[in-house]
């Protein structure tokens, strides 16, 4: 090994650069390491990698906000005193969803995304812990709803869990009009690719690809898509919502959602994770979650539609990020790629050096019957758990009772374009003095707008800007 090191330096000091191995790191660090092996991809295969997971872009710098504990101006929550978790989606439905925890397992289809094993392990999980976990757009997997307690069903671009007999089965229905990881882009799964089970869960004839419309069929109007929610609110009784991908037409979105009487919404930032995208759907497509979150709540305030639940998702990934998400106006979280990473824990030993951990839970992968299922429930229900008690001693340090307490007021950011966006006040500054110092501090390019008005002014009132050049 050392003679070949050896070896290898002296060629890379005496070779010239179009002859040197070194420029192999140079080129990486022009084109990013991520885009040259996707742009190899791209040029061996002729088509766009699908890469999983979801972007690897941090678009939402949730780490630029803090919370605030108290001390004296407000106390400390003793701590024989219990913090309440349990929330209730759709209040406004004949049945609504109580779920322990706000933490709710994301929507992963099985066959589109997930193997058996794992869709199983994560119901299990969820309701080991009271909260709910999600179909996906797929079928009804008989398993699944049978492991799951609280099953939330996707009624789908797919047509596959569309019909009576299967959404009368579920704890609450999600129209599924978008995902944050690929828009309301179509999508096809081979008939290749679909095994004897996958056909019969999503009803396929023999050789019949799945396809997933860019419209969900039989909606192309607004005034249908109000008629479907009356329809399954009344048919169901539970709780009827709508998911979209964030997007910066956002609140005429929600406009119309408001309108049709939804009970919830989930909105899914543009760091979602999927089984399987296009790069520049995950990279380039979609709204960040925490902009959208905080949006998204300060619409439905607006309208005073408070008692419609709105739901996050989209690269929530710590016990922090589901809390701030709860502090901007989320009444609950979805968290779908750490699920996965936490339920397969200690067994990705099974598939490393050679095979991505993924492959243990993957539809498509050759390694899902390896899944233990019943360890796969233990470390889910571990994390959840640990998710929760991080949660709630920040709730202890801030003088909360219940989850749903937490609000804008709970945070501080160092981050003046955070404080103009979110309506979160800027730490370095006292509270009587924000209103001051922004009033002396200069327009730039990371302060495009006067952050007072931000926090002060109606969610429907323009904002009207100047330049100032340096």
């Amino acid at each position: 090994m050392n003679e070949a090191v050896d070896k290898a330096i002296e060629r890379m000091a005496r070779d010239s650069y179009t002859e040197n191995i070194f420029e192999m790191v140079t080129g990486a660090k022009k084109v990013g390491t991520i885009n040259m092996i996707e742009n190899i991809m791209r040029a061996s295969q002729g088509k766009p990698p699908g890469r999983p997971l979801g972007s690897h872009m941090h678009f939402s710098p949730w780490e630029k906000l803090l919370f605030n504990p108290v001390h004296l101006h407000r106390f400390p929550t003793p701590e024989h005193v219990a913090i309440s978790s349990s929330v209730v989606i759709g209040k406004r439905a004949k049945k609504p969803l109580e779920i322990a925890i706000p933490i709710m397992i994301a929507a992963m289809s099985y066959g589109g995304a997930l193997s058996k094993h794992a869709k199983i392990a994560l119901a299990k999980g969820a309701s080991m812990v009271g909260t709910a976990t999600n179909t996906g757009e797929a079928g009804l997997l008989e398993e699944e709803r049978k492991a799951a307690k609280l099953l939330i069903g996707q009624y789908n671009r797919g047509g596959w869990l569309n019909n009576p007999e299967q959404y009368k089965r579920l704890d609450a229905i999600e129209i599924q009009l978008g995902q944050g990881a690929q828009g309301s882009s179509p999508q096809r799964t081979k008939a290749k690719n679909i095994g004897r089970e996958y056909q019969e869960v999503f009803q396929l004839a023999d050789g019949e690809d799945a396809i997933i419309h860019s419209r969900l069929p039989g909606v192309d109007t607004k005034e249908q898509f109000m008629a479907l929610v009356k329809q399954l609110r009344e048919e169901t009784g539970v709780p009827v919502g709508l998911k979209i991908a964030a997007t910066h037409y956002l609140e005429q979105e929600l406009e119309i959602a408001v309108k049709a009487g939804v009970d919830f919404i989930t909105v899914d930032g543009a760091e979602g994770g999927t089984h399987a995208a296009p790069p520049i759907l995950e990279d380039d497509l979609g709204l960040p979650t925490m902009f959208a979150v905080s949006r998204a709540s300060k619409f439905l305030a607006s309208k005073g539609a408070e008692d419609i639940s709105l739901i996050a998702t989209g690269g929530l990934v710590t016990p922090g990020h589901f809390l701030k998400a709860m502090a901007l106006g989320a009444d609950a979280v979805y968290t779908g790629t750490s699920a996965l990473i936490a339920m397969i824990g200690d067994q990705m030993t099974k598939a490393v050096p050679f095979e991505p951990p993924i492959d243990l839970v993957v539809y498509s992968s050759k390694m899902t019957d390896q899944l233990d299922i019943d360890r796969s429930v233990t470390n889910l229900t571990n994390f959840l758990n640990a998710c929760v008690r991080e949660m709630e001693l920040v709730g202890y340090s801030t003088g909360k009772t219940r989850f749903s307490e937490f609000s804008r007021e709970d945070l501080c950011t160092l981050d003046p374009f955070l404080t103009q966006a979110l309506g979160v006040e800027l730490g370095y500054v006292s509270s009587q003095d924000q209103a001051s110092y922004f009033s002396r501090m200069p327009l730039t390019a990371q302060s495009p707008v006067d952050a007072t008005s931000v926090l002060n002014r109606d969610v429907d009132t323009p904002v009207e800007t100047e330049t100032t050049l340096h």
